[in-house]
């Protein structure tokens, strides 16, 4: 007997700041034709001042944030609605909160080296992350054993391709 290939209900596209998951995941949802969440856009006000401010944000005030985010992965599971959700998601336990009570969960990791991320964010200016943070983040970043792993020096188009030839395969 055949095993039945389960459709992942969520996608998580996580990285360090300027990795390019807002990008991919908009033009990755795009292509599914499913919604998409930029897990930025759920930070209390508190965190989002603390950013501001150019500090690492700390465990206690990830959890509110990560049960968040996890609340909405459960919604849109339980509704059929499959999401792309770009978000950091930097240690495993981050992940595995995110991921919890969640269905077929895929997490891509979008990966690049510190000099091309670092050069990314010299052309950007995020709202709140300033580039003094990209360091903390690398320092946090557990790399997922589990993961879907894509080289950020590839163009988007590159990537959605990758992404969605994977969930076909």
């Amino acid at each position: 007997m055949e095993a039945r290939r389960v459709s992942p209900s969520a996608i998580v596209l996580m990285g360090v700041s300027g990795s390019g998951k807002s990008a991919v995941g908009k033009a990755l949802a795009t292509r599914l034709g499913w919604r998409f969440h930029d897990a930025d856009d759920y930070h209390p006000a508190a965190n989002v001042e603390k950013m501001r401010s150019g500090l690492a944000l700390v465990d206690s005030d990830r959890w509110p944030w990560l049960d968040r985010l996890n609340s909405l992965l459960r919604h849109s599971a339980a509704k059929r609605e499959p999401v792309v959700l770009a978000c950091s998601a930097l240690k495993q336990r981050y992940r595995e909160r995110l991921a919890d009570r969640v269905p077929a969960t895929l997490f891509v990791h979008l990966r690049g080296s510190f000099e091309l991320i670092s050069a990314r964010l010299s052309d950007r200016r995020h709202v709140y992350m300033p580039a003094s943070l990209l360091q903390s983040q690398f320092d946090a970043l557990e790399a997922p054993a589990d993961a879907l792993e894509i080289d950020v020096a590839l163009p988007i188009g590159d990537i959605v391709d990758r992404i969605a030839a994977a969930l076909s395969a």
